[in-house]
């Protein structure tokens, strides 16, 4: 049984008298009321599975229930979980949303076994203390990021990960699908985006400046029965897919496939393959109108595929020096008075920012997209620092802050050469958790543009779901908290409460089965010999 808020995320406000309130028994039933049918149907599936119990249908107003209710009078993804001695637990949410949230604090109140798949022992009783919760968050945007272009990660690995954002309060999944190294998705009309983009013949082993490789083919793809599968899953947890197809760079595997999206009139795009080692590519697509069009026939499809409010489409990171020498892009530049290659690729942004606010949906894009000017509605990932993001909410655009000295969870954990591959800045759990994601040279005005935040998983030295873990938690945790909990000044957080509520949680991230860096200390690894395991300061491969 979890002690008076010993949660994480921490919620805003606890009461209670710390002692036993009610035991959940094989009689214990659920009543839920309309527009709460998505959480009745998580706790009788996962819940219930986990303790052994049916919660069968009950009463309104009956002893021995879990009461689920709707109340919009508090905020749409707020919650108040009141567990009353001998009664019972009601649960009253804003919103769906609201109602899924508490249901959530309810599994972690019940103890870590509440986060296994099947109950491990018979006899066994789960009871939540006496105590009344209110909660809300703080953003609106509290995000994940996941790189299965470098790495690809199959469906079953994509939901899990869903499940353990939701356990964490986690409501936008940022879906990484294309880059140089590999595309993700089925695009009907394009079948040879999966046929020749989604497969490399051989993949760099650990950093860029690596001289290890491993000399076999990587690859894999989701259809869109898979992608449809994975956002309704998504959906039942209050979770919006936002998909990313990176344009105008990071583009190599898509040119492998369709060679005349490339600059075809500067090199023989023909001979290009998937990218197999990491970095940023030269190779960069076309300013030309088949381009424009191939491109919206994919996000065509795509929109058909994901709901949501805002597509992300990259936009970093394009190196210019093809379009320099190329006569039909200088061509270009000319024609439409763009000024420079710059200016060229803010055209090509500004293309598809325009197409679709047509369409009722919004751009978002990293930080580089605000060069030269974008369509009210769009948004900006602030990666490179806080920089962007100021220039953008100052702007009057919305803002997601993932900065990478800060929350690029790829980054290593530890000072010495003993992580697994030791890149970029080092990010303790304890520097997640003082992030700040609004700046405070922001107005109030200006900083109400700060819509969330989100961390990164950029997996080009993550070469499977364990990899994955290890970089994630338990800095995840930490990062969930910021991104919900109404926290003060970083330099005011009390970091020692949250390592002693984070003793329970790696007990739940144990059911869970999840392969975090262990909090004393990183493990002996057993390092392959060359530049493999030395330190590299400084950004990761890509980002």
């Amino acid at each position: 049984m979890t002690s008076l808020a010993d949660l994480i995320p921490a919620p805003r406000a606890v009461e209670g008298p710390a002692r036993c309130g009610f035991v959940f028994g094989a009689d214990t039933a659920l009543w839920g009321a309309p527009g709460t049918e998505g959480t009745q149907r998580w706790l009788r599936s996962t819940l219930g599975a986990a303790l052994g119990l049916p919660l069968p249908p009950g009463q309104e107003g009956a002893e021995n229930s879990v009461t689920l209710r709707l109340d919009d009078s508090l905020d749409p993804e707020g919650y108040r979980l009141k567990v009353t001695s001998g009664w019972g637990v009601e649960i009253t949410g804003g919103g769906p949303a609201g109602v899924f949230w508490a249901a959530q604090s309810l599994r972690q109140l019940l103890g870590p076994d509440a986060f296994r798949r099947a109950p491990i022992g018979p006899g066994l009783e789960y009871g939540v203390q006496h105590q009344t919760i209110e909660d809300a968050p703080r953003f609106r945007w509290r995000g994940l990021m996941l790189d299965v272009a470098r790495h690809f990660m199959p469906k079953d690995g994509v939901l899990r990960y869903l499940d353990l954002m939701a356990a964490h309060k986690l409501n936008v999944f940022h879906f990484h699908l294309t880059d140089d190294q590999g595309w993700r998705i089925e695009i009907g009309r394009y079948p040879r985006l999966t046929e020749v983009g989604s497969w490399r013949a051989r993949t760099k082993f650990g950093h860029r400046a690596s001289p290890l490789w491993e000399e076999k083919p990587h690859g894999g793809y989701y259809t869109q029965d898979d992608i449809r599968e994975i956002v309704a899953y998504a959906a039942e947890r209050h979770i919006t897919v936002v998909p990313e197809i990176d344009v105008p760079g990071h583009s190599q595997a898509a040119i492998a496939a369709y060679p005349e999206l490339g600059n075809t009139d500067v090199i023989d795009t023909t001979s290009l393959s998937v990218w197999d080692t990491w970095g940023i590519s030269e190779n960069v697509l076309a300013p030309t109108d088949n381009t424009l069009r191939f491109y919206e026939g994919v996000f065509e499809e795509l929109l058909e595929l994901f709901p949501s409010e805002f597509i992300h489409v990259g936009g970093d990171e394009c190196p210019k020096d093809q379009w320099r020498a190329s006569p039909l892009a200088q061509s270009r530049i000319k024609e439409l008075g763009v000024g420079d290659e710059d200016g060229l690729q803010s055209w090509f942004i500004g293309h598809f920012d325009t197409w679709l606010t047509a369409r009722g949906r919004r751009l978002i894009g990293w930080d580089e997209i605000l060069e030269g000017g974008l369509a009210r509605g769009a948004a900006v990932s602030s990666w490179r620092g806080y920089a962007g993001g100021v220039t953008a909410a100052r702007a009057g655009h919305d803002v997601v802050m993932c900065p990478e000295q800060q929350v690029y969870l790829d980054h290593r954990q530890h000072e010495g050469a003993d992580e697994p591959v030791p890149i970029g800045y080092v990010r303790t759990l304890e520097d997640v958790y003082r992030f700040e994601p609004v700046p405070p040279e922001l107005t109030s005005a200006e900083a109400a543009h700060v819509v969330g935040t989100q961390a990164n998983l950029w997996t080009e030295v993550m070469e499977d779901h364990a990899r994955v873990d290890y970089q994630a938690f338990p800095r995840l945790s930490a990062f969930a908290e910021v991104a919900w909990s109404d926290l003060p000044a970083p330099a005011e957080r009390d970091y020692p409460d949250f390592e002693r509520r984070m003793e329970q949680h790696y007990e739940r991230l144990d059911a869970l089965g999840v392969s975090y860096r262990p909090p004393t200390g990183p493990l002996p690894w057993q390092r392959r010999p060359g530049v493999l395991g030395r330190p590299i300061e400084g950004p990761p491969p890509n980002r």
